[in-house]
């Protein structure tokens, strides 16, 4: 791969790539530059094909997309129905009472979504959590869990399901005697690259 991809067709669809996956995650052009240190006018030119664009660059701008390096490089388009088989889902170092996988195949486009396995007492963790400023639905699957919004405390049981922004601390624990199984959705994505690289295949995948 080249230091330095110099204005021409490769970069004209590199420059095409950004802008899709930039305009998916609703991020501005001065809000992506400020997450990779260049400015709006120069994604703008890179968008367009005008402008050159170093490696170290590009590897800032995948990073802040949540995507990989190559698939800004990536020729051929993804199939419609993309399928991930239950055995494949990528998953999270397993934490003691609770389990958490990815559904939505890399690169994550317009969407991510979450499935997450809660022993009874287990929960997200000590603390809650937020992540970006999107639309994120929380959807109970099975069981009965407490889910901590804020100042918000909400008990939800199979079938229910609550909306909220992801920018309000949240967290989620099992409160039954059974185990509980939920899913997250948030759009457009929040997780940069480095958070899903976290989430790996499972041993006999």
């Amino acid at each position: 791969m080249d230091d330095f991809v110099t204005a021409s067709a490769k970069q004209g669809a590199v420059g095409e790539k950004v802008k899709t996956f930039r305009t998916a995650r609703r991020m501005s052009l001065r809000a992506l530059g400020e997450a990779t240190g260049t400015t709006a006018s120069f994604l703008s030119q890179l968008e367009r094909g005008l402008s050159g664009v170093n490696i170290s660059t590009l590897m800032r701008i995948a990073e802040a997309l949540g995507i990989s390096l190559t698939d800004l490089f990536e020729d051929a388009e993804p199939p419609v129905g993309r399928v991930l088989r239950k055995a494949e889902r990528p998953a999270l170092p397993p934490a003691e009472g609770y389990r958490k996988m990815l559904l939505t195949r890399r690169p994550i486009r317009d969407m991510e979504v979450y499935i997450g396995e809660f022993d009874p007492g287990g929960s997200t963790g000590a603390k809650p959590y937020s992540h970006g400023d999107s639309h994120e639905l929380f959807f109970v699957i099975r069981g009965t869990v407490e889910l901590t919004l804020g100042d918000e405390r909400h008990v939800l049981s199979a079938g229910d399901s609550i909306e909220y922004p992801s920018s309000v601390p949240h967290k989620t624990e099992n409160i039954g005697t059974e185990p509980a199984e939920v899913i997250w959705m948030i759009a457009p994505p929040t997780s940069v690259a480095a958070d899903l690289d976290q989430y790996l295949p499972r041993p006999g995948s």
